[in-house]
């Protein structure tokens, strides 16, 4: 077995808590039930490591294997890794039947031809995702095992979460291979990044309930008014609240962003603005969660309740890429939401 293969396994087993290492070595199934039995998961990490090295190179283990052990560390550990959502859109409506074998032939080959030292290991799951393990490499040097991308893609949806190496030059290539393969047209980066793949997934597949409210700026005379008392504007702000977030936990977004475009309307003797173009920018969201940081500015009394749709609607607008086209402003040199 070679050296850096027998290193890649060492550090692999390194990663994986001590209490769960048996359990995925079985998942992984290339060393069988006796030889796991001759080892004692009860010293420490660094001991089993290199049981496990020394078993491994009695079956004659290779990188192909050790990719294995990786996508199953990373698919029972996702958030380990930060991940994006990209969207796939063909030319028509026509829909095909999906060919897995046809799909790893096309990816593999467009990979493989434009780069010739890559590592390209699959791995299917129940829930129709295909897990995808890229290494690269050069044309000069061997695929680096450590700075890997991850792709995972659901056969039956246009949607696709990618884990990008460090080496970013290499990502163009790899959503060229994407389309290629399942015989999409074009590819497009939703602007929706999380540590969290399953909240990504609940977002794009819908399987986020929330509810929509219809913002009504209050009128400046209500603003005026004198406050309700603390007990009753409590229980507003947590109805409204409700309403626009829904009851259940929000999904763990990290990252997300859309563009804005909307009408600047002035004073025509300030002369602010001759020209008739759309006003443009680029809103841009971090957080380590993101929406319940939104969730909880009305009740910190950091923002009114409700909350503008622009912050409230975020999971819904991804799935549009976030293009929001803005109504005129109804107030001299002022913004207003749709």
């Amino acid at each position: 077995m070679d050296e850096t293969v027998a290193e890649y396994i060492r550090r692999t087993v390194l990663k994986i808590p001590r209490d769960e290492i048996k359990t995925m070595l079985q998942k992984w199934g290339f060393l069988s039930e006796k030889q796991l039995q001759t080892i004692n998961f009860h010293q420490i990490k660094e001991n089993v490591s290199q049981d496990v090295v020394q078993l491994c190179e009695a079956n004659s283990a290779d990188i192909k294997q050790a990719a294995v052990l990786d996508i199953i560390y990373n698919h029972i550990y996702p958030n380990k890794r930060m991940w994006s959502v990209y969207q796939m859109n063909k030319t028509g409506e026509e829909t095909e039947i999906f060919d897995l074998t046809d799909f790893k032939k096309k990816f593999k080959r467009r990979l493989q031809s434009a780069l010739k030292n890559v590592t390209i290991s699959f791995r299917e799951y129940e829930d129709n995702a295909i897990w995808i393990r890229v290494a690269w490499g050069t044309p000069y040097t061997k695929p680096n095992q450590y700075k890997t991308s991850y792709v995972v893609y659901h056969s039956q949806t246009p949607y696709v979460f990618i884990s990008a190496s460090v080496l970013k030059s290499n990502l163009p290539l790899l959503c060229q291979a994407l389309v290629l393969a399942s015989n999409y047209h074009d590819i497009r980066e939703m602007e929706l990044r999380s540590h969290s793949l399953n909240s990504l997934k609940d977002i794009v597949f819908k399987r986020y309930s929330q509810n929509f409210q219809t913002y009504h700026p209050r009128p400046l005379q209500e603003r005026n008014a004198a406050p309700e008392s603390g007990t009753n504007e409590k229980e507003r702000i947590q109805r409204v609240n409700r309403e626009a977030f829904g009851d259940g936990p929000q999904p763990k977004l990290e990252f997300a962003q859309y563009k804005l475009e909307t009408m600047f309307k002035s004073d025509p003797k300030m002369d602010v603005l001759d020209k008739k173009e759309p006003f443009r920018c680029l809103v841009k969201f971090y957080s380590p969660h993101l929406l319940e940081s939104l969730k909880s500015l009305a009740p910190a009394g950091m923002a009114d309740a409700p909350l503008s749709p622009l912050l409230t609607c975020i999971p819904q607008k991804a799935r549009n890429y976030f293009k929001i086209r803005e109504k005129k402003g109804l107030f001299p040199g002022s913004f207003v939401s749709p």
